[in-house]
């Protein structure tokens, strides 16, 4: 082993040594300082989720402004709002709120951007009148 191995393997040995001995480290869920109702974690997944729902939303935007299709593929919002209906029922069996409404929205901007590529494709293949 070169120099480099050895180092890494002591970093990782010390590494597992702490995790295995920080068992009392670990942050419990706690309620939320925003509203006593939520849990911690809630709130941390009501921000995560937000983020990943709308990370969509600025190509849908620009769909509907160049009025045009191009760009787009309707393939992947529609594996991706297959599997956000999945991630909606798995919030169900799990009962997690932000699971289970970022879902239903990011649900609703794969419909809508889907919807929108079909209308646009259509309005492009319709021969313009002169």
């Amino acid at each position: 082993m070169n120099q480099f191995n050895i180092g890494m393997a002591a970093i990782f040995l010390q590494c597992i040594v702490v995790l295995c001995g920080c068992q009392d480290a670990v942050p419990h869920d706690t309620q939320s300082l925003l509203d006593p109702n939520l849990k911690r974690s809630e709130v941390v997944g009501l921000a995560a989720g937000f983020g990943t729902t709308f990370a969509a939303v600025p190509d849908l935007i620009a769909m509907f402004r160049r009025r045009s299709s191009a760009g787009m593929n309707p393939r992947m919002a529609a594996i991706m709002g297959v599997f956000q209906i999945l991630w909606v029922y798995y919030g169900l069996l799990i009962a997690s709120r932000p699971v289970i409404l970022w879902n239903v929205v990011a649900v609703w901007v794969n419909f809508v951007s889907v919807g929108a590529y079909f209308y646009f494709v259509g309005k492009e293949r319709r021969p313009q009148n002169p």
